[in-house]
């Protein structure tokens, strides 16, 4: 086995004759034991074991059918058989059942019943198993309904824990839509139903080939990884790579082409099980209704009246899809066939030979329920990649940053599921975004962006000036206006800067916000640019865009907007005045006209854009009779998330040292911004969560935290004493998964000195960081922290001395930074 496997040769006939050694090994064990009982018994393999297709590592999955009640000296006997297996250290899934259990099916058990389409005798009493094969096996088998509905609940259950795509970046060879259980469902139907399958002309040969190829890979997974582990992870996918392809390749080249044969197989599969799911819902039940030119309506499907014309209409095949998001239905295998089987036969012009083709394309796309299905349908069949080669460079293309879950394609298509999700918003918060997207004219404007957007990943170039050059030309060519494709070029071409400017960048500093619209222009456009970046970063994995990020991105929708629609022109200063005048208006009668006056002077502008009146109010009592090197604060829990607000005379390192104490009793950071006013008063906010649930189990939490906080900001204890023995247990983690970055950005702010680090989430990350810019004497203005499963990307607003730092400062403290993330 072993051998085969390095030979990547571990498939269907290596595992049968593992299967068979494994028969052997089990009939003399029965032999040695069957001497405890009397009673008539069959061994039965079942599940993979009886398909023959153990891995190293698979379960051993054996039924002991008995023919009487089962007494002691049977329980003897199933000891005898099943010890001398673990003590071989096998894994053993073992039933026992009596032949009484055969008059009912168990359907309480599902993976039982679907186990047993593979029963395979093996040794023990022979008519038991006739008994057994006559309710679990063949066309008449009694249990083929309670059994075919307990593969449709395992399968629905499968689709909905991998969000119904099998374009994962790290896919699980076992139990991923179309992988091995879905080839092992192909067949199962196929028992049990063969006269309600036998038009449906799939083809099991190919199948055949994907259940090879599946089992090469699961054979290398279980040998490299020693244990029955399925999950074909990115350095697995290296290793298996190697062992399938020539040394001399480039590794890189390797692993994609095994991903683009594995998405192929699976591609395959997948539709082939979809197609079985199909059949047995029987045969036609209504008769057929033209619902246009050469369309046609039965069963809730859209076919062509003839589909021999239709394979020579190259320029027509867009309608069937247009019919069926009309009529609320999906489109006919058929359909689907004729596309797949004719496509490469067309050049892109010929499906788009007048503008007629362009108006069908565009309504194709307006964004409403179906269209992501029905756009999966083109490009499973190839459509979109025979329309559009553009995209089809992409085809199953993985990008590995340790970030995204899906393949470029899939990941395109997920953007365009969450646009279609907008046309039904199904909570609050996305109900404001739904009525972007209601008050835009032109939406499928928006889903040709997203067609194209990721299409410059084929290369490791500017992903977005690559994707521009690639769209022009394929709007171009199908005779798109002009304006329009200034448009979609324009959404291309910045589909980051959004994202970019409402999680890493100072959101509250106007010059921020003023930058942005005028990027944007219109307030047409940065609708169209909120809704791609809220669909983009949402489609990266399924738990990305969180609440947080969702408000932070509609709090700066909503701020730009208002900057385009009162104009360049108008005078912050004013604006800010009249916030003045609102808090004095409602300012509590403990709080004196100068008091609040004397605390505002200084802080920047976007300190009353990000805090409201009362917490305005809360800070200024904060920070009354305070004397070096006193701290105030307060700790509130809001929401899911934790708030504490550090009031302090301002202090080399204040950050760092708040950090340290947050870090010391593992909080994560969500949030933080480090505040000063003319009178060198610190006001630093935090926003973290309680991952170790340290407040929930210790009674005395909160003062412990803000115990600690005082002392250490007092100077009567260090921080970096206190911390140095978890720093000294971070040595010993393996290496990074993911290479830092750090990058500085003097040109985006005019107030700021922009930093970005970008590292592989590590206890105490935010605390060193801080530290080593506090050694560098620059005072940290503001801070965004992003933390996603792995990695961090923290943007830091930095000043030294009231001022941008210098080129060679920024230079130094880069170098000091990526020696620390390296370390």
């Amino acid at each position: 086995m072993e051998a085969d496997t390095l030979a990547a040769c571990g498939g269907l006939e290596s595992l049968a004759r593992y299967s068979t050694q494994i028969d052997r090994l089990v009939r003399q064990i029965y032999r040695a034991a069957r001497e405890a009982t009397d009673a008539p018994v069959a061994i039965v393999a079942v599940g993979g074991y009886g398909r023959r297709q153990l891995c190293l590592h698979s379960d051993i999955d054996l039924l002991f059918l008995f023919g009487r009640p089962i007494g002691a000296a049977d329980e003897r006997f199933l000891k005898a058989m099943l010890h001398p297996l673990w003590d071989l250290r096998f894994d053993v899934g073992h039933h026992v059942r009596e032949i009484a259990d055969l008059e009912t099916a168990d359907t309480d058990n599902p993976e039982f019943l679907v186990a047993l389409t593979d029963a395979r005798f093996l040794d023990g009493d022979s008519d038991l198993f006739e008994q057994l094969a006559q309710v679990c096996q063949g066309p008449k088998a009694a249990w083929a309904g309670p059994m075919l509905a307990a593969l449709r609940e395992l399968n629905d259950q499968r689709q909905r824990q991998f969000h119904r795509t099998l374009y994962h970046l790290e896919p699980d060879v076992k139990s991923a839509p179309g992988a091995l259980r879905d080839v092992s469902a192909v067949r199962m139907i196929r028992r049990l139903r063969r006269p309600a399958v036998r038009r449906l002309h799939i083809p099991m040969g190919r199948v055949d080939e994907a259940e090879d190829f599946l089992l090469r890979i699961r054979s290398i997974l279980h040998l490299k990884r020693n244990r029955n582990l399925n999950v074909l992870t990115h350095d697995l996918q290296d290793t298996a790579a190697r062992l399938f392809g020539s040394p001399t390749d480039k590794l890189e080249q390797l692993a994609e082409a095994l991903m683009s044969t594995y998405f192929h197989h699976a591609r395959i599969v997948n539709r082939a099980l979809a197609r079985s799911l199909k059949a047995l819902d029987g045969a036609s039940r209504g008769s057929a209704e033209a619902v246009a030119d050469g369309l046609i309506c039965r069963d809730d499907e859209i076919s062509f009246a003839d589909a021999t014309r239709a394979s020579l209409q190259p320029h027509a095949w867009l309608r069937a899809f247009e019919a069926a998001l009309d009529q609320g239905c999906g489109v006919s295998e058929q359909v689907l066939t004729c596309i797949y089987r004719h496509g490469d036969r067309y050049a892109p012009e010929r499906f788009f030979p007048s503008t007629d083709q362009l108006d069908v394309l565009r309504r194709v796309l307006e964004p409403r329920v179906g269209l992501y299905a029905r756009l999966s349908q083109m490009h499973d069949c190839g459509l979109i990649g025979r329309m559009f080669p553009e995209f089809h460079k992409v085809y199953c293309r993985v990008i590995r940053d340790f970030y995204h879950k899906y393949t470029v394609d899939e990941h395109t298509l997920q953007t365009i599921r969450n646009l279609e999700g907008l046309c039904a918003p199904t909570s609050r918060s996305r109900r404001r975004f739904a009525g972007l997207l209601a008050e835009t004219p032109d939406a499928d404007l928006l889903v040709f962006a997203l067609l194209f957007h990721d299409v410059g990943k084929w290369t490791n170039l500017n992903h977005s000036e690559e994707g521009v050059r690639m769209a022009l030309g394929a709007l171009r060519r199908i005779r798109m206006p002009e304006e329009d494709i200034a448009t979609i070029e324009f959404l291309i071409r910045h589909h980051l800067r959004m994202s970019t400017a409402a999680f890493r960048r100072d959101t509250g500093d106007p010059n921020t916000v003023r930058l942005f619209a005028r990027l944007v222009g219109t307030e047409q456009r940065l609708k169209l640019l909120c809704l791609l970046t809220l669909v983009d970063v949402s489609a990266v994995g399924p738990d990305v865009m969180t609440p947080w990020k969702e408000e932070l991105l509609w709090r700066f929708y909503v701020d730009t907007y208002n900057r385009l629609t009162l104009g360049h022109g108008d005078d912050v200063i004013d604006a800010e005045a009249a916030s003045l005048a609102e808090l004095h208006a409602s300012r509590p009668a403990d709080l004196e006209p100068g008091e609040l006056e004397t605390f505002l002077d200084g802080l920047p502008h976007r300190y009353l854009q990000v805090v409201d009146a009362p917490q305005v109010y809360e800070h200024v009592r904060l920070s009354r009779n305070l004397r070096a090197p006193d701290v105030h604060y307060t700790l509130e829990q809001k929401h899911s998330a934790w708030e504490l607000v550090v009031v302090s005379g301002n202090q080399p390192g204040l950050f760092s040292k708040v950090c340290g104490v947050l870090s010391y009793f593992g909080m994560d950071i969500l949030r933080g911004q480090a505040l000063t006013n003319r009178q060198g008063l610190a006001v630093d906010v935090f926003e973290f969560t309680d991952g170790e649930r340290f407040f929930e189990l210790n009674p005395s939490a909160r003062s412990d935290v803000t115990d600690l906080l005082a002392e250490i900001v007092a100077g009567r204890k260090d921080i970096d004493k206190i911390l140095l023995p978890k720093q000294r247990g971070l040595k010993r983690r393996g290496p990074a998964r993911i290479r830092p970055v750090v990058h500085f950005d003097n040109d985006y702010s005019e107030r700021f000195s922009i930093l970005e680090v970008v590292a592989q989430d590590a206890w105490g990350l935010l605390y060193r960081i801080s530290r080593v810019i506090s050694q560098h004497g620059c005072d940290i203005e503001f801070v965004l922290i992003s933390t996603g499963t792995d990695r961090a990307m923290d943007v830091f607003h930095l000043t030294r001395g009231g001022a941008k730092l210098a080129a060679g400062e920024t230079a130094a403290l880069q170098e000091s930074l990526e020696s620390l993330l390296k370390s």
